[in-house]
């Protein structure tokens, strides 16, 4: 009687606390999904916001939230249950990312025993055998019937997956319940790897005055989620991100005379100093895929060709009497963002290429350049390249030194024309300290402190010389 008492006092002691600390454990994936938001910003971040529709049991339980993005930032998440707020709290939260492979699912099997499973083609059938695994570094070492063998051929054979090992990125929750209706839980979270840049295409006409523009997004997602039918959003901006300490990072026709297509796909609005795009319908993001959709589209713009050759500073402060430096003339394109030239929408970052029809009607490749981000009625200035038809060439004709800190160069610029038709010349001269030109043979204007320029015009085959005599001092 005694010892049926003492029995009955373990298993009270012992038992009960087990018991009551037993917990429910539930499983949420992508097929709860009410809603899934994807905002993505073009510094490789991405703001989730996964809104999913859970019964959880009432009490404390653990919440296994799968199919979520393995680039995941676990100290941004934020759990919310949107129709009972008060009736869900999260106490404790774990990442699980120590994701199976079959390397690892070995090595959960060091010391136990497994199957092998091997093709006999002599007999025409199926030979399994029992071998305790004793090594899965750099080969695998099995002992067999007391042997020893240096990996074995067969595919192995596990009892059973090991419990604390998942197949996909899961946040695991300790959670408490007072609700007995399910939960509409909206989950949201920073994760990297995943970018959008924006990529435009610029056709201009035969006489080089106007062109048309086809602006499109292309998001990189390599986050390790897929997102189904998301919302998606494209925030615009520079924006701040602190350095995150060592501890997280282990954790780790005409178009009416604007962009007539973004109506139809992106609504922009301004948000904070950044700018917003919202794609106004829903779309998959795949993992691993770059999509492209279409932002803009606008017609008729007025574009104006431009070519300039600048000069160095350091010429102006030394001797190179009979050097011809030749300088390429470079190329640019150069149109306002405005309302009246057919746009006047805020053009993300992202690289500009220009085609333009040969003689034979068939679109060539003319070149590419990145342009910043662009707010309306800011001008975009795009260097094309080098023009091939036109040569200038720098002389130093004169040059005299005035004391320990001042200069006196003169220049003869030639600037040739073999193109049939007449162009203008800019020509940039870096200067620095103090300056003053002593003498010109064309007019000049101060682009800045240190920016001299002359504007030339140079008839179709011919040629133009500019002579200027120029005084710095950097004392």
């Amino acid at each position: 009687m005694k010892n049926n008492i003492l029995v009955l006092i373990c298993l009270f002691v012992f038992v009960l606390p087990v018991c009551a600390g037993a917990q429910e454990v539930s499983q949420s994936t992508q097929e709860d999904q009410q809603l899934i938001e994807v905002t993505v910003y073009n510094s490789n971040l991405g703001l989730i916001k996964d809104r999913r529709n859970i019964s959880l049991a009432k009490g404390i339980g653990e919440l296994r939230f799968m199919d979520v993005a393995a680039f995941i930032m676990p100290v941004t998440v934020h759990v919310e249950s949107l129709n009972a707020p008060d009736a869900f709290a999260v106490l404790e939260q774990n990442y699980e990312y120590d994701l199976m492979n079959a390397d690892k699912l070995l090595d959960k099997y060091i010391d136990k025993k497994i199957k092998i499973v091997d093709w006999n083609e002599y007999q025409g059938k199926k030979d399994v055998v029992e071998a305790i695994l004793l090594s899965n570094n750099n080969g695998q070492i099995f002992k067999i019937n007391d042997e020893i063998y240096l990996d074995y051929p067969g595919y192995k054979v596990l009892p059973q997956i090991p419990e604390n090992l998942i197949a996909q990125p899961t946040l695991t929750w300790l959670y408490e319940n007072t609700n007995s209706q399910p939960h509409s839980i909206e989950v949201s979270y920073l994760t990297t790897n995943i970018n959008w840049m924006a990529d435009y295409v610029v056709v201009l006409d035969k006489e080089d005055k106007a062109a048309g523009l086809n602006g499109w997004v292309s998001l990189d997602n390599r986050s390790g989620a897929t997102y189904k039918n998301a919302k998606l959003k494209l925030v615009a901006g520079a924006v701040n991100r602190a350095r995150p300490t060592l501890m997280a990072e282990d954790i780790s026709s005409e178009f009416m005379g604007k962009a007539a297509a973004r109506s139809a796909q992106f609504e922009e609005q301004s948000f904070f100093e950044y700018h917003i795009y919202d794609l106004q319908r829903k779309t998959t993001v795949k993992n691993n895929q770059t999509k492209q959709v279409s932002l803009l589209e606008a017609d008729n713009i007025s574009v104006k060709k431009e070519f300039l050759s600048p000069g160095q500073q350091y010429y102006y402060s030394g001797q190179y009497a009979g050097q011809k430096m030749k300088s390429p003339v470079s190329v640019y394109i150069n149109f306002k963002n405005s309302e009246d030239n057919h746009l006047g929408m805020p053009l993300p970052e992202g690289i500009m290429r220009l085609y333009k029809e040969d003689k034979a009607g068939a679109l060539q490749f003319i070149g590419e350049d990145r342009i910043k981000h662009t707010p309306k009625d800011e001008e975009v200035k795009l260097k094309i390249g080098e023009a091939f038809d036109v040569v200038c060439e720098r002389v130093q004709t004169d040059y005299q030194r005035q004391g320990s800190w001042a200069h006196e160069t003169e220049w003869e610029v030639t600037l040739r024309n073999h193109k049939d038709e007449k162009i203008i010349v800019g020509l940039l001269e870096p200067l620095y300290g103090e300056w003053q030109v002593m003498s010109s043979t064309h007019t000049y204007k101060k682009v800045d402190a240190f920016t001299l320029r002359f504007d030339v015009v140079v008839p179709k085959d011919e040629e133009v010389k500019v002579k200027y005599r120029i005084r710095v001092s950097y004392r």
